[in-house]
């Protein structure tokens, strides 16, 4: 029996555009050391939000387990993996470029907001931004989304993606 089977699917979304293929491919590597990587989705180029006067950014999903709590897991992995691949805030531009973002998206079925911001599980970003949305229901298409009983899928229909470039980074 494996010892993972008691914790929740976690649901994990990555970006760059800073360096993209090299930083995401390095924020992969990072979460394996870490926890156990369950799903990775594609990568997807897509255009910058909010602030469009910078390059396209790589966006993807990673399904993981660990036995953190989500606290403990932004403080103790998000925060060391984007440390280590030298993420910088720009307070006056929250769209900044950037070496890498990660964002916990989903936490099994829980519904809940977390940490100083405070976050919120299920990332709101997940209804509003298909660059969210995309990767997630590639590698969860049925997963149900807690709050609001829709697929992945199903939210992610609602978005055109045609223009979209989709890349495999992982072999």
């Amino acid at each position: 029996m494996s010892t993972d089977e008691h914790l929740p699917d976690v649901y994990l979304s990555l970006g760059s555009n800073i360096e993209p293929e090299k930083n995401l491919r390095r924020a992969v590597q990072l979460l394996r050391e870490v926890c156990t990587v369950l799903a990775i989705s594609s990568a997807y180029r897509t255009p910058p939000q909010g602030f469009i006067n910078q390059p396209d950014f790589l966006n993807m999903a990673v399904k993981i387990h660990t036995s953190l709590t989500p606290e403990a897991f932004k403080t103790q992995v998000i925060d060391m993996i984007e440390k280590q691949l030298k993420r910088r805030r720009d307070p006056s531009n929250k769209n900044a470029p950037r070496t890498i973002d990660l964002d916990i998206s989903l936490w099994g079925d829980a519904a809940f907001r977390y940490g100083s911001k405070p976050w919120c599980v299920p990332d709101e970003a997940i209804l509003h931004y298909a660059h969210v949305v995309l990767p997630l229901a590639e590698i969860a298409p049925d997963f149900v989304h807690a709050q609001f009983g829709l697929c992945l899928k199903d939210i992610a229909a609602r978005f055109d993606t045609s223009q979209w470039i989709k890349i495999s980074l992982m072999e």
